[in-house]
C-alpha cells in the first residue's frame, strides 16, 4: 500500500442524528425515550476505520442547523477528518429506531431534502480524492441527484488516480422512488469497483429488474423481503468486473466470492445480540483496516466479523464502535483469526 498518502481512507455518503430506544425490547410505540447518537451508513464506517487506527476523513453534507453541528463535534473528537465536509442547504437526517432483540430492529427515516444528498462534483474535486489509499462508497449515495452523479464521478476519477473503490451495498428501499432503479444504479458504478460489501437482501437488489419480487413487511422495517436466485444475483456483480464481493451472513459470518473461485466461507464469532443496526458498518470498517494492513480476504473477512460481533452487543451505531485494542482482546479471547 502507498504509504506516500497523506490518509488512509475516504468514506462517501450519508451522515444523520440517531435517536435510539432507551427502552430495549418495548414495542415502538410504546418507547418513552430515546439516546442522541450519530449514524449513517458511510459516518459509521469511518469511525469504524478512526477507532480502529486508520486515518480517515469523510465526504458527507451537513445542514445549517443544529443536528449537523451535533454530528461534526461528535466527529472532530473521534479524530475524523471534517475539513471536506460542507454546509449545504438542506436539512441533517435524522433516523428513531426501535430496538427489539433478537430480530426486530424498526426504524423510520427522516431523509426530505437531505443534506448528504447534495454533495457536488466541485465538493468531490475538492476533497483530492489521491489523498486516500481507498475510498469507500455507498449505494444510498446513488439515490438521488447531485448525489448520484457525484458518485459516480468520484468512482471515474479514483479509477484514473489508481485509488481502489469499495462499494457497501447500502440499500434502503424506502429511499428510492422505484427499487428496481437502485440496481440500475449499482451496476452502472460495478464495473469501476474492486470490492463489494453486502448482504443477501442487498446482492439480490443490486440485481433487482422486477419490482412484484420486493415485498416491504413493514415500513418501520429497514430491510425489504426480496426474492430472486442468490446465486445469479452474485454472477450479476462479478460479471461486471468487481474483483470480490463479500456477503454478510448474520451470525454465520460471511462469504467471499471470485470469479471463477469457489465460495469461501468465513465464520463468525457467537456473541448475545442486542442490537444488530451498525454491525454492518462495523464490518466495513473492520475489513478496510485488515485490507491495507495487506491481509488476506479471510483474515480482513475475520476483522470484520470480530468488529460487527461487538457493536451487535452494544446499543447504537457509531458512538459504538470498538477501538482496535478492544477488538484484538475480543479476537484472543475467541480463538483468534
Amino acid at each position: 500500500m502507498d504509504s506516500s498518502k497523506k490518509y488512509d481512507v475516504l468514506t462517501f455518503g450519508r451522515s444523520s442524528i440517531d435517536l435510539y430506544s432507551n427502552d430495549i425490547g418495548a414495542p415502538f410505540e410504546e418507547i418513552t425515550s430515546f439516546g442522541a447518537f450519530v449514524g449513517g451508513s458511510s459516518t459509521n464506517i469511518a469511525v469504524s476505520c478512526s477507532r480502529l487506527s486508520l486515518h480517515t476523513a469523510l465526504l458527507t453534507a451537513i445542514g445549517d442547523d443544529q443536528v449537523g453541528k451535533f454530528i461534526m463535534r461528535f466527529l472532530q473528537d473521534e479524530g475524523i477528518v471534517t475539513s471536506y465536509i460542507p454546509t449545504v442547504e438542506g436539512r441533517t437526517s435524522a433516523v428513531i429506531l426501535g430496538i427489539e432483540p433478537p430480530d426486530r430492529f424498526p426504524l423510520v427515516y427522516y431523509r426530505n431534502n437531505a443534506a448528504d444528498l447534495q454533495i457536488t462534483i466541485d465538493h468531490v474535486l475538492e476533497t483530492g480524492l489521491d489523498q486516500f489509499k481507498v475510498i469507500v462508497l455507498s449505494g444510498n449515495a446513488l439515490s438521488r441527484d447531485p448525489s448520484k452523479t457525484s458518485t459516480l464521478f468520484a468512482a471515474e476519477h479514483a479509477n484514473q488516480i489508481g485509488v481502489p473503490l469499495f462499494l457497501d451495498l447500502d440499500f434502503r428501499a424506502d429511499q428510492w422512488f422505484d427499487p428496481r432503479a437502485y440496481g440500475v444504479m449499482v451496476r452502472a458504478l460495478l464495473p469501476r469497483v474492486k470490492v463489494v460489501i453486502g448482504t443477501e437482501e442487498e446482492v439480490l437488489a443490486a440485481s433487482l429488474r422486477d419490482s412484484s419480487q420486493v415485498t416491504i413487511k413493514h415500513q418501520q422495517i429497514s430491510a425489504p423481503e426480496i426474492k430472486g436466485n442468490i446465486d445469479t444475483a452474485i454472477q450479476t456483480i462479478l460479471e461486471r468486473g468487481v474483483e470480490v464481493l463479500i456477503v454478510k451472513r448474520g451470525s454465520d459470518g460471511c462469504s467471499v466470492f471470485e470469479k471463477g473461485k469457489s465460495e469461501v466461507r468465513v465464520p463468525g464469532f457467537p456473541v448475545e445480540v442486542l442490537n444488530v443496526l451498525g454491525a454492518g458498518d462495523a464490518f466495513a470498517g473492520g475489513f478496510t483496516y485488515g485490507f491495507l494492513q495487506g491481509w488476506d480476504w479471510y483474515k480482513a473477512c475475520r476483522m470484520g466479523n470480530a468488529c460487527g460481533a461487538i457493536v451487535v452487543t452494544r446499543h447504537g451505531c457509531a458512538n459504538f464502535m470498538p477501538t482496535l485494542d478492544e477488538v484484538h482482546a475480543f479476537v484472543d479471547n475467541h480463538g483468534g483469526f
